[in-house]
């Protein structure tokens, strides 16, 4: 087994499949908290169903089975994912995804920030209102976009809606962020502002990339994991 101090997620014996394809086989391993961990690897070689496991995404997915155990440090107590007596809802809570591709929600810049908030019963206006503008602020998007909240998120440019997917999934203060490609789709100057808020974000919670660009993990990664055909071993 892989060992590092100051565990946040622990797999043992963790394997995945897609109907009858192995895509993940017998990870064990362990993350620690407050840093980033890049995860690197051919297309196919399981880089993305990694982190699927880890909020329970994968469960939307037909044919998607999952073996072994994962465990992950949430309010101070070391909780195993799939114990069903552990709330679905509030694990992702807790563990945030970004995508790849930008994905705004049809409705205004405001809502898709608020949006979370609702489903998490988390009521009052004044006290949505602050969130929602502490989130903004924290990806540095709130000065841009201040005067034009009730605009439509899917209006802004393809790196002022990245930052408000990050936005989006920091409004509930998760303890882990997992991230899919964060910086693919945007042009240099883009990606260069959404690698300095990762680095600003280890002080609160625990990063979790998948990362194609090698300058970008020498640049950023705390950690760097190689995925070869749904094995893992760190460089």
């Amino acid at each position: 087994m892989i060992t590092l101090d100051k565990m946040k997620i622990r797999t043992n014996g963790l394997c995945f499949y897609y109907y009858q394809k192995q895509v993940l086989h017998d990870i064990n391993l362990e993350l620690p908290a407050n840093r980033i961990t890049a995860i690197t690897g051919p297309s196919g070689s399981g880089k993305s169903t990694f982190i699927t496991v880890l909020n329970r995404l994968w469960q939307e997915i037909p044919g998607c089975t999952v073996s072994g155990k994962v465990s992950i440090e949430l309010d101070g107590q070391i909780k195993d994912i799939h114990d069903p007596t552990l709330c679905l809802r509030e694990l992702r809570r807790k563990v945030g995804m970004v995508f790849q591709q930008p994905n705004p929600l049809p409705m205004s810049i405001f809502k898709n920030i608020a949006f979370p908030l609702k489903l998490a019963h988390i009521n009052g206006k004044e006290k949505i209102r602050a969130a929602v503008e502490s989130a903004l602020k924290q990806v540095c998007l709130w000065d841009e976009v201040k005067d034009r909240l009730d605009e439509d998120g899917r209006l802004l440019s393809g790196g002022q809606q990245q930052r408000l997917c990050l936005a989006r999934a920091l409004v509930l203060r998760p303890e882990v962020l997992l991230l899919d490609e964060p910086t693919s789709s945007l042009d240099q100057a883009a990606g260069a502002a959404i690698e300095e808020l990762l680095l600003s974000l280890k002080t609160e919670c625990t990063l979790i990339m998948v990362s194609h660009y090698q300058d970008q993990i020498q640049r950023i990664a705390d950690l760097h994991i190689e995925v070869r055909n749904g094995r893992f071993k760190f460089n």
